[in-house]
């Protein structure tokens, strides 16, 4: 009797062994694949940590990324080790992931545009760009968008799609600006004198680099004003205080010197106009005369016959 209950239990306790077999290989096999992707995230994050242009947000992404791809391989290959079909899984997998792809494309746009500019870096935190017509400094880049705050104290959002499609123009990354400043004097102004009046304004200025060296230009010759550029080049810090400072100073000095800064004009001048010429009709002109004649020579026939 208990040989026929052992008989007829052994296909279960095998099946529980399989199982249990099964179980313990599974368990195996994730903590192996968590220590694996533990392990390859960290030296992941080590290789690229030792790329200087590599940004700490695209880092922490991309280590995140590959951990999860391993993890997601693990729990396929743990699904296996049940007997599960995986083909259909992957299938599966994929199509899900297709359709979220088309549905998140805009999103997904911003993230890959999120990552090419973080590994580019076009610019950094703390810099001031244009890019687009849209200018601040930047405040934080994101995967999926890049924050700003414009000159006067405005918090912008810009998607990464909009910012990696257009020109960005970084006035914070060179060390060095040129500043031009255009100043016109009056056509009857002593022009030598104004250059060389605007030229000891850009000697005595330290801001101002020596190398490259300054100058003091003719740009046009305007319609109300003879237009002069000063040229210098000075330190990214002080370009704007340079640039305020300079155009105070040099009407300030030419007014000193008698030179004058014209205001916009324009001359008009005004022709009289010709008399039109009158049209006179012959034929009416004719007849009048006949008409006025006629009495004339009546009166002349009257007469003669008295």
């Amino acid at each position: 009797m208990t040989s026929e209950i052992f008989n007829s239990a052994s296909p279960l306790i095998a099946l529980i062994i399989d199982y249990a077999l099964d179980m313990v290989g599974a368990v195996l096999l994730l903590i192996a694949g968590w220590i694996v992707a533990g392990w390859v995230q960290k030296h992941t994050a080590r290789m690229l940590g030792a790329i200087e242009r590599v940004d700490a947000t695209l880092l922490s992404f991309v280590t995140q990324l590959v951990r999860y791809s391993i993890l997601i391989l693990v729990m396929v290959a743990v699904l296996a080790q049940f007997g599960v079909q995986t083909t259909s899984i992957i299938a599966v997998l994929g199509a899900a992931g297709l359709a979220v792809g088309l549905a998140l494309q805009g999103t997904l746009a911003n993230i890959a545009a999120g990552v090419l500019l973080l590994f580019l870096r076009p610019f950094k935190i703390g810099e001031y760009i244009d890019a687009g017509g849209i200018a601040g400094t930047v405040r934080e880049i994101g995967l999926f968008a890049t924050e700003f705050e414009s000159y006067d104290g405005i918090f912008v959002m810009v998607p990464n799609s909009q910012l990696a499609s257009a020109a960005i123009t970084n006035y914070s990354r060179l060390p060095t600006r040129r500043l031009d400043l255009v100043i016109g004097i009056s056509y009857g102004d002593n022009m030598n004198q104004a250059m060389t009046v605007l030229n000891d304004l850009l000697i005595n200025d330290d801001r101002i680099l020596k190398d490259p060296a300054h100058q003091v230009l003719v740009k046009e010759l305007a319609d109300s004003s003879v237009n002069l550029n000063l040229r210098c080049w000075t330190n990214r810090q002080n370009y704007w205080s340079l640039l305020f400072d300079l155009t105070k100073q040099a009407k300030e000095s030419l007014d000193e010197h008698g030179i004058s800064i014209p205001f916009p004009q324009r001359d008009v001048h005004l022709f009289p106009a010709e008399a039109p010429a009158v049209k006179v009709d012959q034929s009416a002109a004719s007849a009048d005369d006949t008409e006025y004649a006629a009495p004339v020579r009546r009166h002349t026939e009257r007469e003669d016959s008295e």
